[in-house]
């Protein structure tokens, strides 16, 4: 039976590039999100789409699916001394605050005497990735995740951390 749209799915993951393993949750907290709301990339949810609670598969994702084509044109060239203070380093993430006053993830291309060019592209843009899922679960969601899409694991309680209440290392995602 196929997962539902406004459906709570846990999952654990590991994601590789390659052979490079470039994210993982397993032995840690699950990734509990709605199914059908853009919460995970698309191609991993189409991915996992027919899996049970139980099963363990690997789905592979393509760039377009993932995180996106590598867009050569998403680079900047910024005035050295706007970053004053930092020690730039190539390959480095720095966070912004964009034109709509959310955050921007960068990463330092280059560093000359007096300009750095960052890339606004996602670190895994342009990269078809090998994801090994385990479903955890998968149940409905109550009237209250359905209206926020918010799925009670992951809603923060007064303590200021998600899920059970748990104290530092609580994996709030």
């Amino acid at each position: 039976m196929a997962i539902e749209s406004n459906q709570i799915v846990s999952i654990e993951y590991e994601v590789r590039d390659g052979d490079k393993v470039v994210d993982s949750n397993i032995g840690g907290a699950p990734l509990v999100f709605m199914f059908g709301k853009g919460q995970i990339i698309p191609g991993l949810e189409k991915g996992i789409v027919n899996m049970a609670i139980g099963e363990k598969g690997d789905v592979l994702v393509k760039s377009e699916d993932a995180y996106g084509v590598y867009n050569a044109e998403a680079q900047q060239e910024v005035p050295k001394d706007q970053f004053a203070g930092i020690d730039l380093e190539i390959g480095m993430t720095l966070y912004g605050q964009g034109e709509d006053g959310g955050t921007v993830q960068v990463t330092v291309k280059e560093i000359t005497d007096e300009n750095v060019i960052i890339d606004f592209n996602h670190p895994l843009a342009g990269k078809d990735l090998m994801f090994t899922v385990t479903i955890n679960n998968i149940r409905d969601a109550s009237a209250e995740e359905a209206m926020t899409g918010i799925a009670a694991e992951n809603k923060q309680d007064d303590s200021g951390c998600c899920g059970t209440g748990g104290g530092s290392g609580c994996g709030c995602h």
